[in-house]
């Protein structure tokens, strides 16, 4: 059986590579993008190993919640993400600071 620690440390590396990816990459929205994915995977790898280990069925089904937000999340960016693209020629961070209503 592998320990929970190894869960933790999986869970706790993925979340930081997601933070670095945030940090480090200010111009790419598609990137963007896939590190808050990544975020909330690692977030969901925590609830499931942590349910594991309890015995408690609540972070698995919280699990389904957070990836259908994550789904959600994604088509709805991808979608702004194209009209965007269509409008401007562009998904760089830097050149879509200024929103017109």
């Amino acid at each position: 059986m592998i320990p929970l620690s190894y869960f933790l440390i999986l869970s706790a590396l993925l979340f930081s590579i997601s933070v670095a990816g945030i940090f480090l990459n200010r111009k790419n929205m598609i990137i963007l993008l896939m590190c808050i994915e990544l975020m909330l995977l690692s977030v969901n790898l925590n609830f499931i190993a942590f349910s594991h280990y309890s015995g408690d069925i609540a972070g698995q089904v919280f699990v389904f919640f957070i990836l259908t937000v994550a789904a959600a999340e994604a088509a709805i960016g991808l979608a702004i993400l194209i009209t965007v693209f269509r409008n401007r020629r562009t998904i760089n961070v830097e050149e879509l600071d200024e929103m017109k209503g």
